[in-house]
């Protein structure tokens, strides 16, 4: 069960309404960076959390913040918005169909779709993706997505900040940021609390590392053609591996296999007949009746 209180998380004021700036700012709700994926992001992670309660608390408790970040960038929107509808109107009737160019880069889907309002779309007009969402049940794995979730959304608001002049915008993006590093913190904490780096790897910890080809676990593999030696001596190639568990080792990249060959086509997946070669059935009797006819002509 969720709760509501009216009061936003944090001050949201606008001095400047500026449209195009709420269009940038749909990038930070609706976009892959954006509030929106970390919110369900959160969110389905708790509700198919197994294991100890605290990490499926501490989730429910973050994806629900979130949503307050959601709503207070909407709320810039709809203020940067506020003061844009007549003028805007007036240019439109003026100018010509080139809508786009008439609003000064403005969507022009916050006055045809939302009525001045924000939209679950990246500053583009795409609409939020689910599939960027990710919940994977291991924690570990989890925590990793979640870290970059918030260093890439972090890395968004600190542009937008740059973008505005706006003090209110940047008020509100300076609070954004702040949460933005807490979080990574945060989620760099789980993987501690697990047992760090040296518990944590191979993640899922679970599998038995005696059942994959170990000769190849900490082997840098260069495919570079020419020359590799870059490569060499370097923290990743060379030295204990990252979770204590082997040594990392250099090689240039080596064919284990060999060339793959393919059965021949299925008749009923109806190929070309010189594809046919070898084949059985009336696609293979047609390739070589036509064969033995272009041997005797």
């Amino acid at each position: 069960m969720f709760y509501h209180d009216k009061k936003l998380q944090f001050t949201v004021r606008v001095e400047k309404p500026n449209p195009l700036f709420a269009r940038m700012l749909q990038q930070a709700i609706g976009g892959i960076e954006g509030e929106i994926r970390v919110c369900l992001q959160y969110l389905f992670q708790a509700w198919g959390a197994r294991g100890p309660a605290k990490y499926r608390d501490m989730l429910l408790e973050t994806g629900t913040e979130e949503i307050s970040h959601i709503e207070m960038l909407c709320t810039a929107v709809a203020m940067n918005l506020d003061t844009a509808s007549n003028e805007l109107k007036d240019q439109i009737a003026r100018d010509n169909p080139l809508v786009g160019a008439a609003m000064g880069g403005m969507d022009v889907r916050h006055i045809l779709s939302s009525g001045m309002a924000a939209m679950a779309t990246d500053a583009n007009g795409v609409p939020f993706n689910g599939s960027w969402v990710v919940g994977s049940g291991n924690l570990a794995a989890d925590m990793y997505a979640n870290v970059m979730a918030e260093s890439t959304g972090r890395l968004l608001a600190t542009r937008l900040w740059e973008l505005t002049d706006d003090p209110g915008m940047k008020d509100m993006l300076s609070f954004l940021i702040a949460r933005d590093t807490m979080h990574q913190n945060q989620w760099l904490a789980v993987l501690e609390d697990l047992g760090g780096v040296q518990n944590v790897h191979p993640i899922p910890n679970s599998f038995p590392q005696t059942q994959e080809k170990q000769e190849f676990s900490y082997t840098f593999v260069s495919t570079n053609i020419a020359d590799g030696a870059s490569q060499q001596g370097q923290r990743w190639s060379s030295g204990t591996s990252i979770d204590g568990k082997g040594q990392f080792i250099f090689e240039k990249a080596q064919p284990y296999g060999e060339e793959p060959v393919l059965n021949p086509p299925k008749p009923e997946g109806h190929a070309q007949m010189e594809q046919m070669e070898g084949s059985t059935g009336i696609g293979g009797k047609i390739s070589e009746f036509i064969s033995e006819v272009g041997k005797k002509l």
